[in-house]
């Protein structure tokens, strides 16, 4: 049985999806924040509409989201939101972007949920309950070697800004296929088997924090490119089918 965590998050998604929806459709107005990255009404409006769902029910409760930062509560519980992940695919009316809700308690991430509307792809997790997709359970892949792998990168600017180029581009240059899906969606493909790993060099939290939970439910592993656990303060990802972890942070270990 789903917690009471796991349905009001779900309820917070589905509410946010009204929102993002509606301004789908239309002209999406957009402005720029001070670090220069896009952002719509539809983007403050889902937050707004999460946040208030889940105070309903848990009054006492801390938030960190990407549009109103930090809202401090009473209690080791803490929401990590991302209300439009991948904006730039939403205002392009791309639609690959979903939202993201994450429950931090103390140091741990312990819940994650990431819907996706226009791909119906609705995932979600809690830690020891397993990961399920559109309500049924889902598994990582099997795939033990890079040359029989897919791996999904974020952009590939930032792994030369970030000094860790050499080992993007030979861990590529090794497996069987890759796509730059970006955002979310790749570790959607992770946790369900069809893809086998992502590495990402430069994410904030709420980025990767419900994912984090849904690939590890899945069977599978998340930490930073270092092999270091995830924080609150983790600025790369790599994330996996758990076979391929450590042969994937080898190619970094120099970074």
């Amino acid at each position: 049985m789903p917690s009471q965590f796991l349905k009001v998050a779900l309820e917070a998604a589905k509410n946010a999806e009204e929102v993002i929806t509606a301004y789908y459709t239309g002209d999406i107005e957009v402005e720029l924040k001070a670090d220069e990255t896009p952002v719509t009404l539809a983007d403050r409006g889902a937050e707004k509409v999460i946040r208030e769902t889940i105070k309903q029910a848990f009054p006492d409760h801390g938030f960190l989201g990407e549009e109103f930062g930090i809202e401090e509560g009473d209690s080791p519980y803490v929401w990590i939101i991302d209300p439009i992940d991948a904006t730039k695919n939403y205002i392009r009316k791309i639609p690959i972007f979903g939202t993201q809700i994450a429950l931090m308690k103390d140091e741990d991430l312990i819940l994650g949920v990431s819907n996706a509307p226009l791909l119906n792809e609705l995932l979600y997790a809690e830690a020891g309950s397993g990961a399920f997709l559109n309500g049924k359970p889902i598994q990582v892949s099997d795939v033990a070697h890079p040359k029989d792998a897919m791996v999904c990168h974020g952009g590939l600017r930032w792994f030369i800004e970030k000094g860790t180029f050499p080992g993007a581009y030979n861990l590529i240059n090794d497996t069987a296929r890759t796509r730059g899906f970006g955002d979310f969606y790749m570790y959607h493909l992770v946790a369900s088997a069809r893809a086998d790993a992502v590495i990402e060099a430069a994410i904030s939290v709420w980025d990767i924090a419900a994912i984090t939970v849904i690939v590890r439910e899945a069977g599978g592993k998340a930490t930073d490119i270092q092999g270091q656990p995830i924080t609150k303060d983790t600025a790369s990802l790599v994330a996996t089918n758990g076979i391929l972890h450590d042969t994937i942070l080898d190619y970094f270990k120099d970074a």
